[in-house]
C-alpha cells in the first residue's frame, strides 16, 4: 500500500483565504480571536483547527512580550542588529521571508528577498513546500546577481535556523545574520509590507487558478512594483531606481 498525499478541502482553502485577510488586516489576532471572527464570519471551525491551519500558513499572532526569559540558544542562536541602525545605503540590509499564497484551488509558499534601503524585491522564488534548500537556492542565486549584503534579517522560522541556512550564509563570510526575537512587532516590517501590497494589489484581485498563473501574475507585479511603482518613503523614486542612484 502507497501512501497519496491530500490535498487541502475547498472548504479548508477557503477558511485559510480569509485568515490569510484577516491576518493582514490585524497581525495580533491570535488563535482565540482569530476562530471568533471566523465564527462571526458563518464559518465552523474550533480553535485548535484554526491552530492548526495557521500553522500551515505559517502565520502567528505579532505581539511585544515582556523579557523575563532567556530564549533557548538551540532554538535563537543570532541576535537582532537592527536596532536603532541607519540604513544608508543598498545591500547594506535584506529582509527575508516566506509567506502563504492562496490560489483558486490549493496554495503555494512565496519566499522575497527585500534591500531595505531601497525597497527593491531582489529576488524572489514559489514553491509547494518551505524547504531549506529552496531558500538557500535562492538567497545564493540572489547573491550572484546582486552581490553580498552586509546584513541578512529573518525571523526565526525553521527554515532560517536550520544547518543549512546558518552554513550558507556563514560560507559568505562577510554577511552578518540577525534575526527578530521571538514576540517582536516590527523587526521585519518591511518584506511583511510588500507581502500585504502584493495579495491586495494583485493577488486577491486575480486569483490565479494554478502555479503557472501564480507565478505569472508575481512576476508581472513584481517588475511594475520594482520599475515603476513610486514609493514616497524613497522621494518618490521607484525601488529600481533608488537602489541604482547610490549603487
Amino acid at each position: 500500500m502507497y501512501y497519496r498525499p491530500i490535498g487541502a478541502s475547498d472548504y479548508n482553502l477557503q477558511l485559510m483565504r480569509e485568515m490569510d485577510e484577516l491576518h493582514l488586516k490585524d497581525p495580533t489576532l491570535g488563535t482565540r480571536r482569530m476562530t471568533k471572527f471566523l465564527v462571526k464570519k458563518g464559518y465552523k471551525i474550533s480553535r485548535n483547527k484554526t491552530r492548526r491551519l495557521m500553522r500551515l500558513m505559517r502565520i502567528s499572532a505579532v505581539y511585544c512580550v515582556p523579557r523575563t526569559t532567556v530564549s533557548d540558544p538551540t532554538r535563537y542562536k543570532y541576535p537582532y542588529l537592527l536596532k536603532g541602525l541607519d540604513i544608508t545605503r543598498p545591500n547594506q540590509v535584506w529582509m527575508i521571508d516566506i509567506s502563504y499564497i492562496p490560489m483558486a484551488k490549493g496554495f503555494m509558499y512565496f519566499f522575497g528577498i527585500l534591500d531595505v534601503y531601497s525597497r527593491k524585491l531582489l529576488g524572489w522564488s514559489l514553491s509547494k513546500s518551505m524547504e531549506a534548500s529552496w531558500v538557500c537556492s535562492c538567497i545564493s542565486d540572489t547573491i550572484s546577481r546582486f552581490g553580498k549584503p552586509e546584513i541578512i534579517n529573518s525571523d526565526q522560522g525553521s527554515q532560517f535556523i536550520s544547518e543549512q541556512y546558518i552554513a550558507l550564509i556563514k560560507s559568505y563570510q562577510t554577511i552578518h545574520i540577525s534575526m527578530d526575537g521571538k514576540g517582536r512587532a516590527i523587526g521585519n516590517v518591511f518584506i511583511e509590507r510588500f507581502f500585504r501590497t502584493l495579495k491586495y494589489d494583485k493577488l486577491y484581485l486575480c486569483p490565479a487558478g494554478d502555479g503557472l498563473e501564480l507565478y505569472t501574475h508575481c512576476k508581472e507585479f513584481i517588475t511594475y512594483y520594482n520599475q515603476e511603482r513610486m514609493h514616497s518613503s524613497i522621494e518618490d523614486y521607484t525601488p529600481n531606481q533608488y537602489y541604482h542612484k547610490v549603487a
